[in-house]
């Protein structure tokens, strides 16, 4: 399984956030309009991710659920119909809850920095640095990306999307 390191934080402005992506010199990607659907399962989460209605992929990871950066393992698997896949994890799984969001992606190195808008919840900020080059790398860019954000690691996020939803 691929691994990465990972840090989720409210986000006050996006304004700003959107500024320090252009100073550090961080590349847009686009804006994807996802919506998650969160299966129940006993480990880990599972998800259907739905992007722009073009791209489908059900996604499997397991990380702790801990404040500030955490490591994740997961497996990203392209959905080629996504008409029936839909209704069948919701059938053998259940659905835990629906995420709506737009997310606004920019790439950094080997990181990838989220600025999302979560409906029914707010917006956030969130960093993914791909451990393909050493752990060391991955933690020395997180502390980078978090200082030059100013995210305080305290003030990080435990949890998802999908237990924030639950708990409303």
């Amino acid at each position: 399984m691929p691994k990465n390191l990972e840090i989720k934080a409210s986000l006050p402005s996006i304004r700003t956030a959107l500024a320090t992506c252009r100073r550090i010199g961080a590349r847009r990607a686009g804006t994807l309009l996802q919506t998650d659907t969160y299966f129940k399962v006993t480990k880990g989460r599972l998800k259907l991710r739905e992007i722009n209605d073009k791209k489908f992929e059900l996604i499997y990871y397991v990380r702790a659920n801990q404040r500030g950066s955490r490591y994740s393992d997961y497996t990203v698997v392209p959905v080629e119909q996504p008409g029936p896949t839909k209704p069948v994890c919701s059938s053998i799984f259940g659905v835990n809850v629906v995420v709506r969001k737009s997310r606004t992606l920019f790439l950094y190195r080997n990181a990838r920095i989220h600025l999302d808008r979560v409906r029914g919840l707010g917006t956030f900020i969130e960093f993914e640095v791909l451990v393909g080059r050493g752990r060391k790398q991955a933690a020395q860019l997180m502390d980078y990306l978090v200082r030059e954000f100013g995210i305080s690691r305290r003030s990080g996020i435990a949890g998802s999307y999908e237990d924030l939803l639950s708990l409303k």
